[in-house]
């Protein structure tokens, strides 16, 4: 039993009337009796009641009516899938730090690269902070990067993981904690901070809405060179929880429970809505989404 001779089935199951089915399939009306006839025989079961008034299905037709038509349906978005599939193809571009190609994009990409082998991808890495600048100068197609804060005209972003920030001191002889009201006291407290990006702009929100005037070491670029920086004594730094779970020096750092309480970030793929349109992006885009949707739901 093939999918045409499913077709003919399913025409004729909808129509109910040999005549107009044998026109609607481009066949006789003893071609299509011979399709039904052959049908019937590898199923042994009767498919339809005919007599010279009407044509009514069995219960056996009637079930093979719901396979029929599940059945086409699939194969019609297999068909539609290969296709797409075939068209994809070039260059696609994507930007991360370090700790999302560890973290957030290696099944993504095998999936990706599996299932749209003709497709070259250019993996390029960097401080987060620089990802959506880059997308908006139109140099990547595609970036990992946290949410902006506010509006981003022509940006398109997926949501993956929220992820909070944390504060970080090192674990060297020597350094001591400023602490004010069983908190850490950020006035007295050496800090390592980002150059730019969204740590240093809720950091530095916090500072102002506390009148506080900070003690700055340090200004790094990237999220690693913090822990880095933390690791050696130059101070206290902010970074989100991920970086440092991903980073080999985790274990020589502290994690501060007395620390001022920031917005978490929320990480996910970012593109602008120009690239959206191109099919090798739009295809990453899908298989992300298509991913995103099997996972378990989360607080």
């Amino acid at each position: 039993m093939d999918m045409r001779e499913l077709e003919v089935f399913l025409t004729l199951a909808e129509l109910l009337h040999f005549g107009r089915a044998s026109q609607a399939c481009n066949l006789s009306p003893s071609a299509l009796s011979r399709t039904i006839q052959r049908m019937e025989e590898q199923l042994e079961q009767p498919l339809f009641i005919r007599d010279n008034r009407k044509v009514l299905l069995t219960p056996a037709g009637e079930r093979l009516k719901r396979y029929a038509r599940l059945s086409l349906d699939e194969w019609r978005n297999f068909r539609l899938a290969i296709k797409n599939e075939q068209a994809v193809a070039g260059t696609l571009s994507i930007y991360a730090s370090i700790t999302a190609v560890y973290s957030l994009l290696p099944q993504l990409l095998e999936n990706f690269r599996w299932r749209y082998p003709e497709v070259q991808l250019e993996l390029r890495t960097g401080a987060a902070e620089q990802a959506i600048p880059q997308i908006q100068r139109g140099e990547i197609d595609l970036a990992v990067a946290p949410l902006p804060d506010g509006s981003k005209s022509g940006l398109a972003f997926l949501p993956m993981v929220t992820i909070p920030l944390i504060f970080i001191a090192p674990r060297t002889e020597g350094f001591a904690l400023a602490i004010k009201d069983e908190s850490i006291d950020l006035a007295r407290t050496p800090l390592v901070l980002p150059q730019t990006g969204l740590s240093r702009r809720r950091l530095d929100q916090w500072l102002k809405e506390h009148r506080i005037a900070p003690s700055i070491t340090s200004e790094v670029s990237g999220n690693e060179a913090i822990i880095a920086m933390v690791r050696l004594g130059c101070g206290v730094g902010v970074v989100p929880r991920l970086v440092l779970e991903r980073s080999p020096f985790r274990d020589e750092v502290t994690v501060l429970e007395n620390a001022p309480r920031l917005d978490p970030y929320e990480v996910g793929l970012a593109t602008s809505g120009k690239n959206l349109q191109r099919p090798s992006v739009r295809a990453f885009w899908e298989l992300a989404e298509r991913g995103l949707s099997r996972l378990p739901a989360t607080e």
